[in-house]
């Protein structure tokens, strides 16, 4: 896959008392591509039951760099930015773009999968394997080792 993203319409009640969008619906946005991204590829919200696994989050950062407005037509992306060979640890970059092409933020996160019935970090089957190696990767993607912890 060369790359995903998801246009996404800025609703009223993203925004906050300046007329932009409040800081927390940028987590969300990247939220909704993730999840949008993962079920396209087959990791839907059934597939996961069925497997007794999901994704976590360790960190998650924005950085800001344009206002994006209520009237903004924005568009984000998502990048795999490093991973371990199981994929059992992986970490993605979302860009967000306003219409006129202009890079608004960046997010940050670090995630792993969790199994649902032990409540402990698992590594992923086969499938997910699969369906994660072929996420689009950035220009500067890095394999990380799985045995340091």
């Amino acid at each position: 896959m060369k790359s995903f993203s998801l246009p996404i319409q800025v609703r009223w009640s993203d925004i906050d008392q300046n007329r932009h969008l409040r800081h927390s619906a940028y987590y969300d946005y990247g939220a909704t591509t993730r999840v949008a991204c993962f079920s396209q590829h087959g990791l839907t919200n059934l597939k996961f039951e069925e497997l007794h696994i999901g994704p976590i989050l360790f960190r998650e950062e924005a950085l800001f760099k344009r206002e994006i407005k209520f009237e903004d037509k924005v568009t984000v992306d998502l990048v795999v930015t490093r991973a371990t060979p199981d994929y059992s640890r992986w970490s993605i970059r979302h860009h967000f773009y306003k219409d006129d092409g202009t890079l608004a933020a960046i997010i940050n996160m670090d995630g792993a999968w969790i199994d649902m019935g032990k409540r402990k970090l698992a590594i992923p089957n086969a499938f997910i394997q699969n369906v994660f190696s072929d996420f689009p990767r950035a220009a500067d993607f890095q394999w990380t080792d799985s045995t340091k912890k």
